[in-house]
């Protein structure tokens, strides 16, 4: 049974279509959605603009996303500060007993993969419990199942 589902979300359109599919589920399942954005450690970086606001801004993005259907499920919302997506999702997963990641992809490949990394790839290596890939397209592909914790 699936009661918690994980969507880590960059506001890209693949985490975007990652929410559609972790959605869906939690709807099929009445699993409470857990949508977490790592934001980039704001101290590291340079600003011009209201620290603040800049701070705020992806809580309020997260909020957005979420449907009464969600809240109702007991939906939450979290963001964390780090330059290390991929260990922040995998702790969150393990310290909220998440039952499903499902995690958007960019697809990347040869260099471009080697250059930026994968989130997804790392996730997927090291995830507490099974996996679900979303592409942008909405193609999706299950992994990690050999860690399966759904009955």
């Amino acid at each position: 049974m699936l009661a918690r589902i994980l969507v880590p979300t960059d506001f890209s359109d693949p985490s975007e279509a990652a929410l559609a599919y972790g959605r869906t589920l939690a709807n099929q399942f009445d699993a409470a959605l857990h949508l977490l954005h790592i934001a980039e450690n704001p101290f590291l970086r340079a600003t011009i603009a209201d620290r603040r606001s800049i701070e705020d801004a992806p809580g309020r993005w997260l909020e957005e996303r979420l449907t009464d259907d969600d809240r109702r499920r007991g939906a939450v919302t979290v963001v964390e500060n780090s330059d290390e997506p991929a260990k922040e999702i995998l702790q969150y997963a393990q310290s909220a007993n998440i039952d499903l990641i499902v995690i958007g992809t960019h697809g990347r490949t040869g260099l471009a993969r080697l250059v930026l990394g994968s989130v997804a790839e790392a996730v997927v290596r090291a995830a507490p419990c099974p996996v679900l890939t979303v592409h942008s397209d909405g193609s999706a592909a299950v992994v990690a199942a050999s860690k399966e914790r759904i009955d």
